[in-house]
């Protein structure tokens, strides 16, 4: 499905570039956080930060070329885009300009009917922002410069960074506890101790890492609000109210726990799934924007 593609992106990166470097250094031997007398809590923590920060900020410099993989994107060219395509770039390049960004982010376009659209990349100068086939058929021309000055709000805020940040340290608390937990349950094994251990810790480290999902939406959620701001600021505070009214038509719920908004899961998810959610309710959002009007 579409929105897990878009909401798990980043974390499945980030999980599996964290799993890879813990597979690879138990293949080496590297363990400094064991010694003769157990395990050393300070060189575990040590450790798990340096690898923690380092998986994130991997993940990080992977975001851009994963999204194009994963959702599809096409890269318009600049210079030989016509008509719709290039009607899009110059939006962008007038919203990335009116933001202040140091330079023009890599515009691009995904097929899927859902009305939905992203921005991500390492830095403000190597960003990409992203729109479906559907967005564009679905919205009038202020509505989309709502949407893409949210989006260009994200690259002008510096969220991807500050989520990789959060995200590290999270990471440095996951790799910290699996092995500290897997250290412990394992002391009275005799038999296959380490390949016990480490099966246990790969289990927890992706159990942990999955409640740690939950710290990064729940960042995410804030900076949503950050972005209509910005949005609204952009493009006009009628034309980010108009686009999320467009969504929220567009995916009005027949039951109330299915709706996706155009950046990720809607508001009336529920359950478990409200924690996972990286965005707040559409309701919400447009309530916000029209209290600071």
């Amino acid at each position: 499905m579409i929105w897990m593609k878009r909401i798990f992106l980043f974390c499945l990166t980030n999980i599996l570039v964290m799993t890879t470097i813990t597979i690879t250094m138990r293949l080496l031997g590297v363990q400094p956080y064991l010694n003769a007398n157990g395990i050393d809590p300070v060189a575990l923590a040590q450790f798990c930060l340096i690898w923690g920060m380092g998986s994130a900020f991997i993940s990080l410099a992977l975001s851009r070329s994963m999204a194009k993989w994963m959702m599809g994107v096409k890269v318009i060219d600049p210079q030989a885009a016509r008509g719709e395509a290039l009607e899009l770039v110059q939006v962008v390049q007038k919203l990335a300009s009116a933001a202040g960004l140091p330079a023009m982010p890599e515009v691009g376009v995904y097929e899927s009917p859902e009305l939905n659209a992203f921005a991500t990349g390492p830095t403000k100068s190597r960003a990409l922002v992203a729109v479906s086939t559907g967005l564009l058929s679905s919205m009038s021309r202020a509505e989309l410069e709502g949407v893409l000055g949210h989006e260009i709000t994200h690259i002008a805020n510096g969220d991807m960074v500050t989520m990789t940040l959060i995200q590290g340290i999270i990471n440095g608390f996951v790799m910290f506890f699996a092995r500290l937990i897997a250290y412990v349950v394992t002391r009275q094994i005799e038999r296959g101790r380490e390949t016990v251990r480490f099966v246990l810790t790969i289990v927890l480290q992706i159990g942990l890492s999955l409640l740690g999902s939950m710290v990064v939406a729940a960042f995410s959620r804030w900076r949503e609000y950050r972005a209509d701001a910005g949005g609204a600021r952009l493009a006009g505070r009628e034309s980010m109210i108009g686009a999320l009214e467009v969504l929220q038509r567009r995916y009005q719920p027949v039951a109330p726990k299915t709706a996706f908004s155009a950046f990720g899961v809607a508001g009336r998810t529920g359950g478990l799934l409200a924690f996972f959610a990286s965005h707040p309710p559409i309701e919400k959002r447009i309530a916000a924007l029209r209290a600071n009007g």
